[in-house]
C-alpha cells in the first residue's frame, strides 16, 4: 500500500524514535493476563535498538477519559516491557491527556519534543484519527513497524488476491456494526457465514420467528435488500435456545436449553448456532483456501452455548487454506478453545481490521504514506 518500512528509515545510530505499540493489553487486578501484543511488538522495538537508535515507546490502555487513572497505568506493561527489551523506555498511557482523543496539535507537539523519527506500530488503533497515530508523521520522518506492515500485506492481500475458495464467518452481536464489512465481503468472498446475534435480524428478514432473541428491527429491510441481491450467504438451519426463565451466563439460576430449529417460540432467545448449523458450516469451511473469521456464534463466555463456537474455531484450525482470525473476541474464543497456535494469523486489531476489509485504508495508514521523508 505504499507505506515506508523501517528500511526507509536510513541509518538510525544516534537518531532518538518514537514507537507507537498497541499495549492495551488484559490486566486482572493489575496483573498482566496476556502479554501477546507486548512481545508482537519486539520485532519493531529490537531492529530500532539493534540499529543504534535510543527507542521510546508510547501507547494507550483502557478508556481513562483524559484524566490520569491507578486503574489505567501503564506500569504493569512497563515492568513486562523492561524484563523482554530492557533499552526500550515507555511512557505514560497516552489517554490521560485529553489531547490524545482529540488529536491536538499541542500534544503531538509535547510527544515528540526531542524525537528525530517516528514508527507506527500499532496496528490495533490505526483506525482511530488519535494524535499518536496521525500527528507525527506530519512533523517527522515515519514508517511502519514490522506488525503494522505484516497486518496490512495479509488484510490487504485477503481483500484484492485470495487462494479461492474464499469463506467468510461473521458473528458477533449486531449487524449495523458490521454492516459495511459485509457488504465489502461479499464483493470478495464465494460464501459468507453469517451467526451470532446477527443471525437473528437475518432469519427475521426471512419472515422467522426469533421469539426474544437479538433483533435490530431498523436493520431487517437491509437484511433482506443484502438476502435479496446475493445467493452466498448461509445462515443457521438450527439454534441453541434458552427458555424465558433462564439467565444468560448464570446456569444455575435454571431454565431449559433446547435445540430448535429457526422459528423460535415467544420469550425463548437463541444463543448459539444448533450442532446441524454447526456440521454444515464445517464442511464449508473445509473446502476453502482463504478463511477470514471475524465474531462468535453465540455467547460462548456461558459454557451452555460455546459449542458452535468452539466448532467454527476448530473448523477453521484444521482448514488447509490460509486462516485469518480478526481479533477481538475471535482471537479470545481461538485461545480459550487452544486453537491459536494453528491460524496462519490471528490479527492484533479488531474495529482496525473490519475498517481496512471494508474501506481498504485507515487514517493511520494515511498519515504515513503523506508522512516526512528521511
Amino acid at each position: 500500500m505504499n507505506i515506508p518500512t523501517l528500511e526507509d528509515l536510513g541509518n538510525l545510530e544516534g537518531k532518538r524514535v518514537l514507537v507507537r505499540c498497541d499495549f492495551n493489553v488484559p490486566l486482572e487486578g493489575g496483573v498482566i493476563t496476556d502479554d501477546l501484543r507486548i512481545k508482537s511488538a519486539l520485532p519493531t522495538l529490537r531492529y530500532l535498538v539493534e540499529a543504534g537508535a535510543t527507542v521510546t515507546a508510547c501507547s494507550h490502555l483502557g478508556r481513562p477519559k483524559g484524566k490520569p487513572s491507578p486503574e489505567f497505568t501503564l506500569d504493569p506493561v512497563r515492568k513486562r516491557l523492561q524484563e523482554l527489551l530492557p533499552e526500550v523506555q515507555l511512557l505514560e498511557n497516552l489517554r490521560f491527556n485529553p489531547g490524545e482523543t482529540d488529536n491536538s496539535l499541542e500534544f503531538v507537539a509535547e510527544l515528540i519534543e526531542g524525537q528525530d523519527i517516528y514508527v507506527n506500530d500499532a496496528f490495533g488503533a490505526s483506525h482511530r484519527s488519535h494524535a499518536s497515530i496521525v500527528g507525527p508523521p506530519e512533523l517527522l520522518p515515519s514508517a511502519a513497524g514490522r506488525l503494522l506492515e505484516k497486518e496490512v500485506h495479509v488484510l490487504n492481500s485477503l481483500r484484492e488476491n485470495p487462494k479461492r475458495p474464499v469463506v467468510g464467518i461473521m458473528g458477533g452481536s449486531k449487524v449495523s456494526d458490521k454492516l459495511g464489512v459485509i457488504e465489502a465481503l461479499l464483493d470478495v468472498v464465494d460464501e459468507l457465514i453469517v451467526g451470532g446475534g446477527m443471525c437473528f435480524t437475518f432469519l427475521a428478514a426471512k419472515g422467522n420467528s426469533v421469539g426474544s432473541s437479538l433483533l435490530e428491527e431498523d436493520m431487517i429491510e437491509k437484511c433482506r435488500e443484502i438476502l435479496a441481491t446475493y445467493d452466498s450467504i448461509r445462515l443457521p438451519l438450527d439454534v441453541t435456545a434458552l427458555s424465558p426463565e433462564g439467565v444468560i451466563g448464570d446456569p444455575s439460576a435454571g431454565g431449559e436449553v433446547r435445540q430448535m430449529g429457526t422459528s423460535i417460540p415467544e420469550g425463548w432467545m437463541g444463543l448459539d448456532i444448533g450442532p446441524g448449523t454447526a456440521v454444515e458450516f464445517c464442511d464449508i469451511i473445509s473446502e476453502a483456501r482463504t478463511v477470514l473469521w471475524n465474531g462468535p456464534m453465540g455467547v460462548f463466555e456461558d459454557s451452555r452455548f460455546s459449542a458452535g463456537t468452539r466448532t467454527i474455531a476448530e473448523a477453521v484450525a484444521e482448514c488447509r487454506g490460509f486462516t485469518v482470525v480478526g481479533g477481538g473476541d475471535s482471537a479470545a474464543a481461538a485461545k480459550l478453545f487452544g486453537v491459536d497456535g494453528e491460524m496462519s494469523h490471528i490479527s492484533t486489531g479488531g474495529g482496525a481490521t473490519l475498517e481496512l476489509i471494508e474501506k481498504g485504508d485507515l487514517p493511520g495508514l494515511s498519515a504515513l504514506r503523506d508522512s516526512q521523508r528521511v
